[in-house]
Parts: structure tokens; sequence; C-alpha cells
């Protein structure tokens, strides 16, 4: 098969040709047939994120079928599709195991990270951790469900029951999360890079009922904002939008420090929250939301071999939605 690895961090990927892996006992053999592209790939690529299993083959939003099952699976068969996500598996014994955040346990393993991921012609992955994914969506609409709109859904439970909501950073995650809080009844407030005007319009269109740049104040107070963008320095900003009592959602797996503020922007029970991965029940309730809507992705996709191009227009701001490599 065909496989864009990295080998170094702070290099690209290489294309190579390797041997099709075999499951394991409980594991699934997944065909890909779409993968999307992350933010969280480009913190590994450039040492953000420390210790990946090198050399490694990035990629944890797999949407496939699956054309191979080792020992001891249940609940899947051949020919069917399958969506794998970050969250690869974790340890099933822990206190956080055991109560149904194993997106918490210390031994983790998350999928183009840990264990090699989905931007290749085929991977691996475990059937406890891996998703149905309905019928309606095409694999390269359904790539970008498997974090981006995971994270996002996760991100949108935690700023709680409110009705005026604000997103910082309108990217992949953004512009799902932001259908799903349209279809709830609720008001999306969307802040984009300041000056990006494109950016602006985006956000309209894909419910937004207001959008501004992320140094500006919106036109009334927020009940809960939600940061998508890398950014530390949005923390304060956001803080500053919402109304006492409200929420601040940090998304992302890797944030730049938070500069100091005044205990003021804090002050009246306001909260700072970040959001760590995913849970199986956060992937079942999610796809079968999206499928309701249902949730339609903004994509721009590039072939397998193209991957570097693609996480350059990534990190550039140049994709609105997300991207989506295709073997």
């Amino acid at each position: 098969m065909r496989a864009m690895v990295l080998k170094r961090q702070g290099a690209g990927l290489e294309l190579i040709h390797t041997k099709i892996p075999e499951p394991k006992s409980g594991e699934l053999l997944i065909k890909v047939t779409a993968c999307g592209i992350c933010r969280t790939d480009l913190h590994i690529l450039d040492g953000e994120l420390h210790d990946p299993a090198l050399p490694l083959i990035p990629g944890h939003q797999v949407s496939g079928i699956v054309e191979g099952i080792g020992e001891g699976v249940s609940g899947f068969r051949i020919g069917d599709r399958a969506g794998v996500p970050w969250l690869g598996g974790s340890c099933g014994e822990c206190p956080y195991c055991e109560n149904g955040r194993e997106n918490l346990c210390d031994n983790a393993i998350f999928t183009g990270y840990h264990r090699n991921g989905g931007f290749a012609e085929y991977c691996t992955a475990s059937a406890s951790f891996s998703f149905h994914i309905p019928e309606r969506f095409s694999p390269a609409q359904a790539a970008p469900l498997l974090c981006a709109g995971l994270i996002g859904y996760r991100s949108l439970m935690m700023a709680g029951d409110c009705r005026k909501l604000g997103i910082y950073g309108f990217g992949a995650a953004a512009h799902i999360v932001a259908q799903v809080a349209s279809w709830q009844g609720q008001e999306v407030y969307a802040f984009t890079r300041d000056g990006d005007e494109e950016g602006k319009k985006f956000a309209l269109r894909m419910g937004a009922c207001w959008s501004g740049g992320s140094s500006t104040l919106p036109p009334c107070d927020l009940d809960a904002a939600i940061i998508f963008a890398p950014a530390g320095e949005l923390v304060p900003l956001a803080l500053r939008a919402i109304r006492k009592g409200g929420t601040v959602v940090c998304g992302g797996i890797h944030m730049s420090d938070i500069p100091s503020f005044p205990y003021e922007l804090l002050w009246g029970e306001r909260k700072i929250a970040s959001v760590a991965n995913l849970t199986r029940r956060d992937g079942e309730e999610f796809l079968d939301i999206a499928a309701r809507i249902p949730v339609i992705c903004e994509i721009q996709t590039y072939p397998l071999e193209n991957a570097n191009e693609a996480l350059a227009a990534l990190r550039d701001g140049k994709i609105k939605g997300a991207g989506v490599l295709l073997p």
C-alpha cells in the first residue's frame, strides 16, 4: 500500500510503499476511502505534541470500509463502513474508564500519534473504538465528522445550556458546530481572523447570525464561547465577551500560553474549561445527530500524495471548512 509517513518531527511527510497491516485480536482492517486533516496533525509534525510513535502514519479522521476482522470482534462485518477517531483505545480499568470518561485515561492510545492512522490506503483500528458511519454521508463528507465534528460536539456540550454562543476560530470544527447549534435553536456569533472578510462570509453561510474579527466585541453579551484556534490570547477576549456565569471552552489539544489578564474578567462566576479528546458515547450521539440535521461539511479534497500541500494550506488558513485526503 501507499502511505504518507512522518520519520522525524519538524520534517514533512514521505510517500512510501509498505505492507498492508494485518488486524490483530479485537481489530479491524480498514480500506481507507477518505481521511481528514486536522490541526492536531500539524502539532505532531511540528513537535508541539511530544513522543509520537515514529516512524508514524498520521491521520485520525478515517472513513473507510472493513476488509478484515481480527479474532474476537463483534459488531462489524466485512463490507461495513467504519470510522476511526482520535481516541484509539484506553486501559478499560482505571477510574476514568470505569465511569465513562475514557477520554481522560492516562494510558489512552491515540490514532495517528501512538498507532498508525489513515494517511494511507489501509489501516487497522480497535473495533471497540470505531464507529459505524451513517449511510447518508459520502466518505469525504464523513471524514471531518470523526474529529472536527466530535471534538466540536463535546465542546458544545461543555458550553452548557446557552442561547448565545460565540465561536473563535472558524475552521473545520466550527463550521460543523455552527450547524448543530443552529439546528438546536442557538444563536451563533463567529469570530474570525481580523481582516478575514471571506472568513466572515463563510461563517454567516454556515449559520452564524453575526461575524466579526477576533479582537472585536459581539453586539450582545454571550452565554458561552468556544475557542478552536490554538491561540491563548483569545481566552481573555472571550472572557470579556461572555456574561456573568458564562463558560469559555478551549477545544484544542494544544494552545499557546494564555497571557495574564485582570481578575475582573473571570469574576462573576465565569469559567474556563478545556476539552480532552472524546468518548465513545460522544461519537454515537453526534453521528446520530449529524445524520438527522444533516450536517454538510464544506470540504477541499487532495490526493493522498499531496498531504504536505494540504497541511501547508491548513497551516496558512487557506482551507475554508475541512481538508480531506483521498487515497
